[in-house]
């Protein structure tokens, strides 16, 4: 004959069970509100330069920045337009990131502009040639060093 659970072993898989499901329902909301942050610093980023006469992309490339590794971005530029890539993290994240816009031999191109506090930085890059260009991006020696969400919104004119 079988025993039936113990009602205090029953409660404990019961309440295991909701912390689980509070962890994993939570999660997916805390890197959310990370992506939107990055995304929102990188949109500010962009808001400045749009007196320069920049015309950004309303759609933001957004992703996971790992705090070891960082992030190489492929993006379609064409002959004859300059550039302006905004890239930032959350603005409260504490980290400093740094990166560069690399040609087809891989080389860097163009000039960063930094951003004081080292949560973002703007890459200006005319191309003489059209093709698949490369932007990177990693966390610098500065600041923080965790895994965050990042975001890239470029213009052009």
């Amino acid at each position: 004959m079988t025993r039936p659970p113990s009602s205090s072993s029953f409660s404990q898989t019961i309440f295991s069970l909701l912390i689980a499901l509070f962890v994993c329902g939570l999660a997916p909301t805390l890197r959310a509100s990370a992506d939107d942050d990055a995304e929102e610093a990188a949109q500010a980023l962009a808001r400045d330069q749009e007196s320069a006469g920049y015309m950004f992309r309303a759609e933001a490339w957004v992703g996971p920045l790992d705090k070891d590794i960082g992030k190489a971005v492929r993006m379609q530029l064409f002959k004859g337009n300059e550039y302006c890539i905004g890239v930032a993290v959350p603005k409260k994240s504490g980290v400093q990131v740094t990166g560069a816009v690399l040609d087809f031999k891989g080389d860097p191109v163009g000039e960063i502009q930094p951003v004081l506090d080292g949560w973002g930085f703007l890459l200006f890059f005319k191309p003489s040639k059209t093709g698949v260009y490369v932007v990177t991006i990693r966390q610098g020696d500065e600041g923080k060093h965790k895994d965050t969400s990042c975001a890239i919104i470029t213009g052009y004119k």
